[in-house]
């Protein structure tokens, strides 16, 4: 064969392989949404209270396995937090339903909720396994289908912890082929995921690049942007309180939450007392020399130095040969002005903690909103105050759609010390250059069909209670290798009647025979097409 014909033929190969591998894990997935959607609430509520308690069960063995393999965080936080993204975030949601159709009598109207179908869910290195544990029981309580493409920095614990919440899903009666996983994610492969009409919607955790790429791709996307939460402490605060929920907040598994304190702002009057409570709380305040040093290493030309994400302070420290006490959980750096030629204004996925001293509270207002506009539009925000014109003044002025009150604002944005909506997913809304501004849930998985009939009272409006609501049972199996063979089952049952449990092993990335031989063919045929087209 001539040496660019061969070339040709490696790089169709190549292009044919990613496009049938996801084409083939997109089918299964579609044709699992299908027989999910048949599912009444009661065996869906199953599934999720199944796979959320094995969740939770394996939360300290994933923590584990999560630090280990990307150096970020404190294993004892991601296990919690492993464990608010299972039974608790399940626990969250048991009284909503997303599942039955609602009959509104008053307005003659019918909505039934219809799931997005295949949902393709994109996790980052930073949370890795509470993201994944987090998506998938938002799929599953929506009736949805999910493919997982890890970060490649956490690809091994994160595929293992889809195959074991897979394994869970099947056995307590989920389609098999509702859970998988791409086990060797690359961009071009993620790419034609992403671009495929089989893929409902993008639901993107991760850089701006990933998140716009998502957005770009042609699908329904839920993206979110970076943080950068700028934390005002009024005079009027607790400022103790303040202190504590401070560096509590931003130690929190070594500050990788994207809702994690970014600069502290705060007033001369308030300022001496701030300082000592830092430190009382475990802070180390930096001198102007040390500050310029850790610029020096967390900043350079490409951007932020990643050899610092997630790591703790004395580590920090020791890189920048600053001397510090063994139990430092945070480093703060005061710096005089913010902007964007102050590096120390920007995200810091890190226990380093700018801070800054304004004149009066209208200009402490006004570099916490310019804080927000360089990085994390839309993203979080926090405020120590006790006085509630302070806090109202404060959540006008900041471009947030979560303001934090009073409490650490990286597990507050995140929902688990506020009553916000627990969630490992932000939305950073029109601030952010996204289409949701809340914390995501279920909710944004599902959208509803209206029914609705002439409001004119003299139309009559039906009983719809006896009305078949399209749970149907038993199932057939799922098909082998992933490619569907089964259509609607010929023998229905009522609303609520149980079918047989689905049959076969966990959803995953890989192929048995009959699939890898499927796609032998359809990569052959595709170079025969490419080769036609290039003579």
């Amino acid at each position: 064969m001539e040496p660019e014909i061969r070339t040709l033929v490696d790089i169709s190969e190549t292009q044919a392989a990613r496009r049938s591998h996801a084409d083939l894990m997109l089918e299964r997935a579609r044709w699992a949404a299908s027989i999910f959607q048949r599912f009444d609430r009661d065996r869906t509520r199953r599934i999720v209270e199944a796979v959320a308690q094995v969740a939770h069960d394996h939360a300290a063995h994933y923590a584990a396995w999560a630090v280990e393999e990307t150096g970020f965080g404190v294993v004892e936080h991601k296990t919690l937090k492993n464990e608010l993204t299972s039974v608790a975030f399940a626990a969250h949601y048991a009284d909503d339903d997303f599942v039955s159709p609602v009959v509104d009598e008053a307005r003659k109207m019918v909505r039934i909720p219809r799931p997005a179908g295949v949902v393709l869910a994109l996790t980052p290195s930073t949370n890795p396994i509470a993201t994944v544990n987090f998506k998938i029981l938002m799929a599953l309580m929506t009736r949805n289908a999910i493919v997982l493409s890890p970060h490649p920095g956490a690809r091994a614990c994160c595929v293992d912890a889809v195959h074991t919440l897979a394994r869970a899903a099947v056995e307590a009666g989920a389609p098999d082929g509702c859970i998988q996983v791409i086990e060797q994610p690359t961009i071009p492969l993620i790419e034609e995921f992403m671009a495929s009409p089989k893929t409902s919607v993008i639901l993107a955790t991760g850089g701006t690049a990933m998140v716009r790429s998502a957005y770009s791709s042609s699908n329904p996307a839920i993206g979110v942007g970076p943080g950068n939460a700028p934390v005002y402490v009024d005079p009027s605060a607790d400022i103790p309180m303040a202190a504590k929920c401070i560096v509590d907040s931003k130690s929190f598994d070594n500050s990788v939450l994207c809702t994690s304190d970014s600069v502290v702002v705060t007033l001369p009057e308030a300022d001496e007392r701030l300082r000592q409570s830092l430190r009382q709380a475990g802070a180390y305040i930096c001198d102007e020399e040390e500050v310029e040093r850790l610029r020096r290493f967390l900043f350079h030309e490409r951007g932020f130095n990643v050899a610092a994400i997630g790591r703790d302070a004395t580590w920090i420290a020791q890189e920048c040969g600053i001397r510090v006490p063994p139990k430092t959980r945070v480093l703060v750096a005061p710096f005089a002005l913010v902007g964007v030629e102050e590096r120390m204004s920007r995200e810091k996925l890190c226990p380093v903690l700018g801070y800054h001293v304004a004149k009066n509270r209208n200009q402490a207002l006004s570099e916490a909103r310019a804080i927000l506009r360089l990085t994390g539009a839309g993203h979080s925000a926090a405020v120590h105050a006790g006085d509630p014109q302070v806090v109202m003044d404060y959540a006008r002025m900041v471009e947030s759609y979560r303001i934090v009150v009073n409490a650490p604002c990286s597990q507050g944005a995140a929902g688990l010390q506020t009553h916000l909506a627990p969630a490992f997913t932000i939305g950073t809304g029109y601030f952010g250059r996204s289409s949701i501004g809340e914390n995501i849930g279920p909710q944004h998985l599902v959208h509803w069909s209206r029914v609705a009939y002439n409001s004119d009272q003299a139309v009559h409006f039906p009983d719809f209670a006896a009305v078949d609501v399209g749970f149907e049972g038993p199932l057939p199996p799922a098909p082998a290798g992933g490619l569907p063979h089964g259509g609607r089952s010929s023998t229905p049952t009522r609303a609520g009647q149980t079918g047989h449990r689905q049959h076969g092993g966990a959803a995953s990335g890989g192929l048995d025979d009959s699939a890898r031989e499927e796609l032998r063919r359809l990569i052959a045929e595709e170079i025969r097409n490419t080769l036609k087209g290039g003579r």
